[in-house]
């Protein structure tokens, strides 16, 4: 197995923490490399069903040790609720390091998520409000606040006041709202910082001597391709990097260890939030799918917009992620279906590409569409490719053609054992 990146194609939500969870099962390392609690993994397996938005989701292998990488944002609070609620199920978690560089969440960067997002009013980006646009501007800014600071109270003040000295001023002259109360940030820091005490650490030595011995490591990103904020449907992007390129810079795995890249998408098209969404369908088919598929954010329940299978946008996330295979998930959800379809173009005024452009073009963009015949069958049982009615195959080797990337792994179930491998 060596070092695998998985990653999502799209705008997130693909079902990665479905198959993170399927390679975690014999991983010696899994790491979270960026992303915080905007965004959650969905996980089934003989545990229970589980949302994860900050754990690793190779926590249940009590074999595999999950690091929250430097990348990573980490609110400590709600951390520390994720801890205790999944330890209810499977025991103590003795299996988990907090990287001492990633940055804290504090609450008043959940404050200046939410007056941002109201004082844009209709031209909101449509956030989480979980504080990560906040903290990921003052790691740039750099004055942020590190993991490894909330166990040192007179530094941790220290910072705590330098950060707020801007951002009180911000909050009353601007936003008009109450100014932050420094000591209440420091205590607050204080406290949640002890309780994460036995986690936080540095991980660098133990992963490169893990790397060193061959070891099996994940690397987990958190949303899609499409909402890197590099590469992504610019500003309706994440405030990082979920592209396996980010992968070394957030988990410190050196980059030319990464061999295998796994790309997720799904069979058709989900989008949770603000901005261009080509394919988007708002029909009775739609909420038949939203309904079929459970489309809902795992962090915010938040109904996701559904459209036909993209192939311009997921080529494109393909060929940013550098993916070497591919994972399809829920291709049971379209079982039932008299006709699919697939985009395979974007007529932007009088000429058509199959490239995915910038925002700008995305928004004067139409969708040009391939009918293929659905299929009635269940195939929520299957394992083997060929035994997958005749419309299904067709279906996915005509994605597979479009995306020219190998597909690998069929989901057809939530469960782990749920799974075609092709």
């Amino acid at each position: 197995m060596g070092v695998t990146a998985i990653c999502g194609i799209n705008w997130g939500d693909e079902g990665k923490g479905r198959m993170v969870d399927y390679f975690a099962e014999n991983a010696d390392f899994v790491i979270r490399f960026q992303g915080g609690n905007n965004a959650g993994h969905t996980v089934c397996n003989n545990f229970g069903k589980f949302a994860l938005h900050l754990l690793p989701s190779g926590i249940f292998n009590k074999k595999a040790m999950n690091i929250i990488g430097n990348g990573a944002v980490v609110n400590p609070e709600a951390l520390i609720g994720e801890i205790r609620e999944t330890e209810k199920v499977i025991g103590k978690i003795d299996n988990l390091m907090i990287s001492e560089r990633a940055h804290a969440v504090f609450p008043f960067h959940i404050l200046l998520d939410e007056y941002e997002e109201e004082r844009l009013g209709a031209n909101k980006f449509g956030s989480t409000k979980k504080g990560i646009a906040p903290v990921y501007s003052d790691k740039y800014m750099k004055t942020g606040i590190l993991a490894g600071d909330l166990l040192n109270k007179d530094y941790l003040s220290k910072r705590i006041k330098n950060n707020l000295e801007l951002k009180n001023q911000i909050i009353e002259k601007i936003y008009l709202k109450p100014k932050v109360d420094v000591d209440e940030m420091i205590e607050w820091g204080y406290k949640y910082g002890c309780e994460l005490k036995e986690y936080i650490t540095d991980p660098i030595p133990v992963l490169r001597e893990a790397v060193k011995n061959d070891k099996k490591i994940l690397l987990e990103g958190q949303l899609g391709a499409l909402r890197d904020i590099d590469f992504g449907i610019y500003p309706y992007t994440t405030s990082s990097s979920p592209i396996p390129g980010y992968a070394s810079a957030g988990s410190s795995i050196p980059p030319y260890e990464i061999k295998r890249i796994v790309g997720v998408m799904k069979s058709y098209s989900t989008c949770v939030g603000e901005g261009p969404f080509v394919t988007e369908i708002f029909s009775e088919k739609a909420d038949s799918i939203r309904t079929k598929g459970k489309e809902f954010g795992a962090s915010t329940g938040r109904p996701r917009r559904i459209g036909w299978f993209d192939a311009v946008s997921s080529r494109y996330g393909c060929l940013i992620s550098g993916a070497t295979e591919i994972a399809i998930t829920l291709l049971d959800v379209l079982s039932g279906e008299d006709e699919l379809k697939i985009c395979v173009k974007y007529r932007i005024g009088d000429s058509s590409t199959e490239k995915f452009p910038t925002t700008e073009k995305l928004y004067a963009s139409k969708p040009e569409y391939i009918s293929m015949p659905g299929w009635k069958e269940d195939i929520t049982g299957i394992r083997n490719f060929y035994d997958l009615p005749k419309a299904a195959q067709n279906y996915i080797i005509k994605i597979e053609e479009l995306i020219k990337v190998k597909i690998r792994y069929i989901s057809v179930g939530p469960n782990r054992e749920q799974l075609i491998k092709v």
